[in-house]
């Protein structure tokens, strides 16, 4: 018996763990957007000095800059995995939406299984 992964259940396993570190991506940008308009708006609504966390705030936008960045990286990552999934037989060169491409744990269990058997 070996324990060697099907091309099917890794390529289930890339995108699922693709997709949430997509969607991580995104969510780190809209909870750093919100913080920023929180600290403004705190700035403002307190009335304390116009540029009082000035340094707070610059070093936030980088932390923002930073998560963009990340993200072009991973839609590099993503593309090279579209290129392998094409070179391997496992897929085509066009990403379905994200309707079609959603799996779930029992998808992947059930892969695992039929491994298995």
């Amino acid at each position: 018996m070996t324990n060697l992964m099907t091309t099917t259940v890794a390529q289930l396993r890339i995108t699922r763990d693709l997709e949430h570190a997509e969607a991580a991506l995104d969510e780190a940008l809209i909870r750093q957007a919100n913080l920023l308009a929180t600290m403004v708006g705190a700035r403002r609504e307190t009335g304390v000095a116009p540029f009082m966390g000035q340094e707070a705030l610059m070093r936030l936008v980088k932390t923002q800059q930073a998560t963009v960045d990340a993200g072009g990286e991973l839609a590099r990552v993503h593309g090279r995995l579209r290129q392998i999934a094409v070179e391997t037989g496992g897929g085509n060169d066009a990403c379905p939406p994200n309707a079609q491409v959603e799996t779930t744990s029992n998808d992947i269990e059930a892969a695992d299984i039929a491994e298995a058997a």
